[in-house]
């Protein structure tokens, strides 16, 4: 069990709070991990439901938190309910768990795709956050945008900054639109940042190094180069000419990234991402939701 950092117990946001896991996937475990990490709640603040036993009895041992069969005993009660099933789910969840919804509890929900529209039809609640965290929230470096219906309260609001807050970045955004955009460069984004890694390992070792040596040549300088951009403030291509000589290595290695369109392909797959991200959302309203008339 981790140890939280010392804070006031009474300046969190969800002091004297419950705090539901629904799906305690890899992504709500990073939550729950970044929650406890930031002292924003205690261990025994989060009751996460898990069918299986020997899933709860690790969640209990590793954390320190309640865990229940249920998903509606675990709603029950609770002030806030982090929704982290699968998309496709939504819907039987919902029927699960829609009767113990009430006014002043909020719902976040993490899924990929599912609209504000698809979570109230399932959820019967309007009060409701959908978000968009990425990876790297497990290790409290993430990136999550955000939207809030307007039936949420400044405190609700200010309970979902904490909360994606303790995960790294948080943006709040007004249009629920720049979620779905989000999943597409934010949230998809480790995905091209891991491929990318990849090609590079296995061209270092096309070149002769050891695969371990490559490994650590690539992730190092990629995370160096991150942070460089990070704290320059530099524009990249600012950041490119620093390091690109005429005639030089990066200018012959430039050449051949834009023969072979690097930018081109990597815009296709975020609109790719982007596209897939509508028709998930449009899916779980078509199913939830009754058709008109």
């Amino acid at each position: 069990m981790m140890t939280p950092r010392s804070i006031d117990p009474a300046s969190s946001p969800f002091a004297g709070q419950t705090i539901a896991t629904i799906g305690t996937g890899v992504m709500a475990e990073g939550i729950i991990t970044g929650l406890i990490r930031s002292g924003l709640v205690e261990a025994g603040q989060i009751v996460s439901s898990h069918p299986r036993v020997d899933r709860r009895t690790e969640l209990s041992r590793v954390h320190g938190i309640r865990t229940v069969e249920g998903n509606a005993e675990g709603v029950r009660g609770a002030d806030v309910v982090l929704l982290a099933i699968k998309p496709q789910m939504l819907a039987r969840v919902g029927r699960e768990i829609a009767s113990e919804l009430g006014a002043g509890q909020l719902v976040l929900s993490v899924l990929a795709g599912a609209t504000t529209r698809a979570l109230t039809a399932a959820l019967r609640h309007r009060q409701i956050v959908r978000s968009m965290p990425n990876t790297p929230a497990r290790l409290g470096k993430g990136m999550t945008v955000w939207y809030a219906t307007p039936e949420t309260t400044p405190d609700q609001r200010g309970q979902a900054a904490a909360l994606l807050g303790s995960l790294g970045h948080q943006i709040e955004v007004d249009d629920e639109r720049l979620v779905a955009m989000a999943t597409a460069v934010s949230g998809t984004g480790p995905t091209y940042v891991f491929l990318v890694m990849e090609a590079l390992i296995d061209a270092a070792v096309h070149l002769g190094f050891a695969r371990h040596v490559a490994h650590d040549l690539v992730v190092e300088t990629l995370e160096g180069s991150t942070l460089f951009a990070k704290q320059s403030g530099l524009h990249p291509a600012e950041l490119r000419n620093m390091v690109t000589s005429p005639g030089g290595t990066s200018a012959a290695a430039l050449h051949e990234l834009e023969s072979g369109r690097l930018r081109t392909v990597l815009s296709e797959a975020v609109w790719a991402a982007y596209r897939r991200t509508v028709e998930l959302g449009e899916q779980l309203e078509s199913a939830i939701e009754p058709p008109e008339g």
